[in-house]
């Protein structure tokens, strides 16, 4: 059996992966903050599908968080197959709206863990010659629009990057790139969402089923979806100063309330 660890992994797309990888026969290694909902999704999977659910509590937002996962992560008698950098979230207000401590917590959680983490990994991965990492963006990373999607922008420049980089050593590197996901997201940051069109919004396990297609086949940035991918591709003809303007709109539209 191999090993998947994923971060975030209790709501989500964190907890679709679980679900499906679990179903698939993997084990897991289950990363977040909250002990309880862990040691609670870790025995109904156990339970279900017959697989190790390892648990380890470790908020991304501090180093000692971050060091316990990439401890994990560099443990050699049991190795991880699979990394699902999944773990993140959104404030809700505009530039210079939102404190400076939130942004720079949200940069920690998108960017140096998800730096430390993808090569506490592949550096392990790279030594038994296979191996995965999926570190998961958003279509926000396409858009100016704030802070946040330039964090996602980063994860998906940094993940093609290191894949080039790691192109003959066996280990697979992957962004992955949804647009609205009913998950507990929004609600979390307090951010409206009931003037988003039905037609935006995915369904959590079909966007990991389909995203594990494409990490199997090779690719470096996943949009899993005909309607977005269709987006992006107006997105990639549209002026950057024209496309600002529109994506504050939008924002503004069906962004934070």
């Amino acid at each position: 059996m191999t090993t998947a660890l994923i971060t975030g992994s209790t709501a989500g797309i964190g907890a679709a992966f679980a679900r499906r990888l679990a179903a698939q026969g993997h084990n897991l290694v289950l990363v977040a903050r909250d002990t309880k909902r862990l040691g609670e999704q870790a025995t109904e999977l156990h339970d279900r599908h017959g697989i190790e659910a390892e648990v380890l509590a470790a908020d991304l937002s501090t180093e000692e968080g971050i060091a316990a996962v990439e401890q994990r992560l560099g443990d050699r008698t049991h190795p991880v197959d699979l990394l699902v950098n999944n773990a993140g979230f959104g404030n809700k207000g505009r530039y210079l709206e939102v404190s400076m401590a939130d942004e720079l917590t949200m940069l920690k959680v998108h960017i140096e863990a998800v730096l430390r983490l993808t090569s506490a990994a592949t550096e392990s991965m790279r030594s038994r010659g296979r191996g995965g990492v999926i570190n998961v963006a958003s279509v926000a990373a396409f858009v100016p629009r704030g802070t946040y999607g330039a964090s996602k922008a980063w994860v998906v420049q940094f993940t093609q990057g290191a894949a080039r980089d790691l192109a003959d050593s066996g280990v697979r590197l992957m962004a992955l790139c949804p647009g609205f996901v009913r998950t507990e997201f929004h609600q979390r940051a307090g951010m409206g969402t009931d003037n988003i069109p039905g037609w935006m919004w995915l369904d959590a396990d079909k966007l990991v089923a389909a995203a594990l297609a494409d990490l199997a086949r090779g690719k470096t940035v996943s949009v899993p979806d005909p309607r977005y991918k269709a987006l992006m591709g107006v997105v990639k003809l549209t002026p950057r100063g024209l496309l600002g303007g529109v994506s504050s709109r939008t924002g503004r539209k069906y962004g934070p309330r």
